[in-house]
């Protein structure tokens, strides 16, 4: 009888990490790095911040920064950025009622307020960048889109309020906005000096809560019809 031609069986290959498991390690990696970017910034500024240290704080390398953000500035440019986009995100988490805008507009303010308060690294971050000018967040190809949530949302409580003739129809939500913006990042940016200046602590609960409650009362008091 002929021989049996004997065939070998393929040895079993390792499993490889698919594509999707390296786009998660490389976004948990640039994650990182935006974590600890955003301290080492919010801490030190732009120019006190320096590469080595945020990949330190990273337990990453220098060149995985400029990997994945280019430099130093297009670190930072992405720090604000972020900064921004976890604000909208968490703004558009807002539960507000269509049949009440009273409400609704007292729910933003809240959220702006305990935002600011929650992340007091987003008004050292700015307060940099306007030291600088804005010249680097100017640079984003992205800047002008993170205003357009925030301000929409506004709109559509403003909308519901005039529909229901409680608010005043000659109010832009980007005034709205930017009054509710200035009442609280100004508060909370300055408290230090200011308690200096008034020789009043204005970082107590009470005192925060008064300011809070006085933006609030200021705000709606200006829509109502």
């Amino acid at each position: 009888m002929p021989a049996t031609a004997r065939t070998k069986t393929p040895k079993a290959k390792p499993p490889q990490r698919g594509a999707g498991v390296r786009e998660q390690a490389a976004q948990a990696t640039r994650e990182t790095i935006l974590r600890a970017a955003t301290r080492i910034f919010a801490k030190n500024g732009f120019s006190g911040g320096r590469i080595e240290q945020i990949s330190k704080a990273a337990k990453s390398y220098d060149r995985m920064i400029y990997y994945y953000f280019g430099s130093k500035e297009g670190l930072f440019v992405a720090v604000l950025e972020d900064m921004y986009r976890r604000f909208n995100e968490a703004e558009e988490k807002l539960v507000l009622r269509g049949d009440d805008p009273e409400q609704s507009l007292k729910a933003v303010i809240t959220f702006m307020w305990e935002f600011y308060q929650r992340n007091p690294e987003f008004i050292t971050l700015l307060n940099d960048e306007n030291l600088h000018r804005g010249k680097h967040i100017g640079r984003s190809l992205r800047a002008a889109e993170f205003s357009s949530p925030a301000v929409r949302i506004l709109e559509q409580v403003i909308e519901a309020g005039v529909a229901r003739r409680v608010f005043r129809d000659d109010v832009s939500g980007r005034d709205v906005y930017l009054m509710i913006a200035a009442l609280n990042y100004f508060y909370l940016s300055n408290r230090f000096t200011l308690s200096a200046f008034f020789g009043d602590k204005l970082d107590t609960p009470a005192a925060l809560k008064h300011w809070h409650d006085f933006v609030v009362d200021a705000v709606v008091r200006k829509l109502r019809a």
